[in-house]
């Protein structure tokens, strides 16, 4: 499927194949075509290859491809499901291996893994491997262990290194490379002349948008105008460049605002808050006029007024003048009612219209629609002329929805599609809307007769939406459109216009992926959505078994649009015409120009940067000189004495850590490593971190402890270290970048409240007296804070640590320890605190013994007359309590 490289494919593997590197290429030129020819060449078993950041659709397809082109030694996967002590076997037995991080860093640490043996790592998603992560502590202990092995590293987002300072510097620093390689995709010569040699043939359509879509486009624009002049004037200090309006269309966008306003979101007023969320709201709603058609536009509008009705969560912008004629050009759009009727009912909302007002559908088309249908129907006229053989179609629309409703208006048409959706949204308060769809029903059954003649069916769907699913709200939709992944956005039945008799008449393709929409059989015709797929490379996969020869981009997708120029250059012999159309002069054309320039300017950043870069000799770390491989014995703030026993420095070991298996996923052990700590993972019931046989550590983040405050975990937590420990600590961790309050000051009362979080921070330290808690602003700061707190003191010992469960009463270790119930209960007693309760317990071995006990004996063991009478008073005096009074006694 993947082919024979290309020029500068070849050219681009053999530069990396014959020095280590991070290669950055441009979108959609095919960087997983080069990973594969990597695994092609270190597939065989005497080499043994760890291939980082791939995920498990990713690793199932890299698989597939291997073995299609006959590779027989194929890549295994290392997960928690193989034990511990058979994955060395797995290890040596050699090939290309996927294995999770966590696994990697311990298998590392514990010389689980023959790192000797490692011929060497590839890393996908280079732009990821920032400091202190998983990958990068593989790769820190990886080098420390093989000065021989390789590190080959690929991305595809060059956008990514633009932000932060000296990015790519420190990636490469991580990444222990000392090249770097850029393919961008017209820049390079060797790239222009292979893909110029076979270009598709290219169709550009320019549709234009209606007048009124035009106009409510122009209202939207000019509505989010004044939402940034509003943002700007309320928080000053905003980098005015990054919050302009062309900026507010890029998808990067959210990133932009929450970069600039995390630090300071519990500072803002509910005004800010409210600005931007209208922000990502009329994001939406752009998005919305031209991705869909007009009845699902009006009906996002209409929820979304009667949402700011009901919660009043708007800052003002649907009382804008422009606000009033974008909702009147959206009704327009569907319908209109006639001016005798308007005058009666000037300024009633369309819901609260009596049944007697009748309104004129107008229903107006998607531009897009129409020019799809001319592509289709000049495709059609050139697959039956007799000159050359009929080619397959595909048709790439954004994302499912999209994709559902072009299945149906190429099935049914315009009409009934438009028809069918105001019937079952907008439609909902016509009083015509009952007689439209038996309208409706009537003409399905011809149209059915139709298609089965035309042999026009669905495709087999992997999830069918179901008839009773109400729509989405609009909350949702903006998580969605927030994460960048408007493919579920339509997954409820009112959106998604799904046949209920079409079950049963399911086209069966003999294509991998699921995810397409069958229009056609002959010639083949297929939708196929660009993003939102579980798969990545889903479409790839369509395009390499359908191999059309004629492509419509109903959306323009960047890195779809290379795949396709690379896609011709490996088919040299084969006809392909792209038909591209985009409303001209929209919003849809601007992000798409946006996104590639986007793109140039970060590789323009690349190639300046790669040329003042000052890269020392040692980077790569196969020498011992490099100072990132070192590891601090010695804290920093550690003072040298100059007066040794002997006149020799002693050797020093290094200190030990116990690290609980879950804690890998966080950046500490990392951190802990590099400053000399020896790291043990180990699983362990109580707390996190063992610093010495006596300091037990369960670390938090700020979430965390709010959370396990509300459960109540914390409590019982607590209750086993300060158990089996000395010196139990609570480290909690929060981010100085993010500031966070537990409580609003509005909250602040002089009781303690059991729904208060700081109410409940305070009743755990007044009911455990030994905790300790820390509060660190940065892993930095706890690795320094554990080098200081294990200086001059015992090591822990992993066994012993590993033995501690939560049921265990007695430590082997700890035999001064005693049953937990009565020893709770002797440090509740009056006169009885942490530093006279041990003398007690020397002296009485029960609490019967206590009882036993004169005032004069209390008084030697707890060394306080007063402490032994409050002791003795608490024990022997009988509580006075009032007799019972019994009823109808009272006067």
């Amino acid at each position: 499927m993947a082919g024979p490289l290309l020029e500068y494919e070849t050219e681009m593997f053999l530069s990396l194949f014959s020095s280590d590197g991070l290669l950055v290429a441009a979108e959609g030129m095919g960087i997983d075509r080069i990973l594969l020819q990597f695994m092609r060449v270190y597939s065989e078993q005497d080499s043994l290859v760890l291939l980082l950041n791939t995920t498990t659709p990713e690793q199932e397809y890299l698989t597939e491809q291997l073995r299609v082109e006959g590779v027989t030694h194929l890549p295994r996967t290392v997960t928690s499901d193989i034990q511990s002590t058979e994955r060395y076997n797995v290890y040596t037995e050699g090939g290309v291996l996927f294995v999770t991080s966590r696994i990697l860093v311990v298998d590392f640490l514990t010389d689980r893994i023959p790192a000797h043996l490692v011929s060497g790592i590839l890393v996908y998603r280079a732009h990821k491997i920032i400091e202190s992560c998983q990958e990068a502590f593989i790769l820190r202990l990886f080098r420390q262990k093989n000065k021989t092995g390789f590190i080959k590293a690929f991305t595809d987002k060059a956008t990514a290194f633009c932000s932060g300072f000296c990015q790519v510097e420190r990636v490469m620093r991580n990444l222990f490379v000392k090249k770097l390689y850029i393919w961008p995709s017209r820049f390079q010569a060797s790239v222009n002349s292979a893909l110029e040699r076979h270009k598709p043939e290219v169709v550009e359509l320019h549709v234009s948008l209606t007048p009124a879509m035009r106009a409510i486009q122009s209202s939207i624009l000019d509505i989010m105008s004044a939402c940034l002049k509003e943002l700007k004037r309320y928080n000053p200090t905003l980098e005015a460049e990054d919050l302009s309006l062309e900026n507010t269309l890029g998808n990067s966008f959210d990133k932009t605002i929450r970069h600039y306003l995390d630090p300071l979101w519990h500072q803002l007023g509910a005004k800010t808050k409210g600005l931007v969320q209208d922000l990502k709201v009329l994001r939406v709603l752009l998005l919305y006029l031209t991705q869909y058609d007009c009845v699902t536009f009006l009906n996002l509008l209409e929820s979304l007024r009667s949402s700011q009705k009901i919660f009043g969560s708007n800052s003002g912008w649907l009382f804008l003048d422009s606000s009033n004629s974008m909702f009147m050009n959206a009704r327009s759009r569907v319908y209109r009612i006639p001016e005798s009727k308007k005058k009666l009912k000037l300024g009633a909302e369309p819901d609260k219209l009596k049944p007697s007002v009748k309104r004129e559908l107008v229903l107006e088309k998607s531009p897009k629609w129409e020019a799809l249908n001319e592509v289709l129907q000049e495709i059609e006229k050139e697959n039956k002329s007799p000159d050359h053989e009929p080619g397959r179609v595909l048709i790439c629309a954004s994302d499912d929805r999209t994709c559902s409703q072009l299945q149906q208006y190429i099935k049914r048409g315009s009409d009934w599609l438009l028809n069918r959706l105001y019937t079952r949204t907008v439609g909902k308060h016509d009083p015509t809307a009952a007689a439209t769809l038996d309208l409706l029903q009537h003409n399905k059954g011809k149209s059915k007769s139709k298609k089965t003649t035309k042999g026009k069916e669905p495709a087999k769907k992997s999830t069918k939406p179901s008839k009773s699913r109400p729509s989405l709200t609009l909350t949702q939709m903006m998580g969605k459109e927030e994460s960048g992944d408007s493919a579920v956005m339509g997954s409820s039945e009112d959106e998604l216009i799904v046949d209920e008799d079409d079950e049963g008449e399911h086209m069966k393709l003999d294509l991998s992926s699921d995810a397409y929409y069958g229009v056609l059989k002959e010639p083949l015709t297929v939708i196929h959505p660009l993003k939102g797929c579980v798969d990545p490379h889903s479409l790839t996969r369509v395009l390499h078994e359908v191999e059309p020869s004629f492509v419509v981009l109903y959306d323009a997708e960047l890195s779809f649009v290379r795949q396709l120029e690379v896609y011709k250059a490996c088919r040299p012999g084969k006809p392909l015409r792209v038909y591209f159309l985009i409303y001209g002069g929209s919003t849809e054309e601007q992000k798409y120009l946006t996104a590639l320039s986007k793109e140039k300017r970060a590789f323009e950043h690349l190639i300046r940067e790669k040329a003042t870069m000052v890269i020392p000799e040692e980077r790569e770390g196969r020498e011992d000189t490099n100072l990132d491989l070192a590891r601090n014995l010695e804290p920093a703030n550690a003072t040298t004495n100059t007066r040794k026993a002997g006149g020799q420095d002693q050797p020093k070991e290094p200190s030990r850590v116990i690290v609980d298996m879950r804690e890998f996923r966080s950046e500490l052990p990392s951190l802990l490593h590099r400053r000399g700590l020896d790291i043990e993972p180990v699983t362990l019931e109580v707390g996190d971190y063992i610093l010495t046989p006596d300091v037990c550590v369960e670390r938090k983040s700020v979430s965390d402890l709010i959370g396990s405050l509300q459960s109540g975990r914390l409590y019982t937590q607590c209750l086993s270290m300060t158990r089996y420990y000395k010196k139990p600590v609570l480290l909690i961790e929060f981010d100085p970048a993010k500031p966070f309050s537990l409580m609003s000051r509005s909250d602040f009362r002089n009781e303690i409240s059991s729904n208060d979080v700081s109410s409940k921070l305070t009743l755990l330290t007044l009911h455990f007296p030994r905790l300790r808690i820390l509060w660190c602003p940065s892993p930095h700061a706890t690795a320094e804070l554990f080098v200081e707190l294990k200086q001059g003191r015992l090591e822990p010992d992993a066994a012993a640590a590993q033995a501690v469960t939560a049921e265990s009463d007695t430590l082997p270790e700890s035999s001064d320890l005693y049953n937990p119930g009565p020893y709770d209960f002797l440090l509740k007693m009056p006169g009885v605190n942490t530093k006279n309760y041990r003398a007690i317990v020397k002296n009485a071995d029960s609490l019967a013994d206590l009882a036993k006990l004169s005032q004069d004996k209390l008084t030697e063991i707890l060394g306080s007359a007063n402490n032994a009478k409050l002791l003795y008073e608490f024990i022997h005096n009988v509580a006075e309590v009032p007799p019972p009074q019994q009823k109808g006694k009272h006067t």
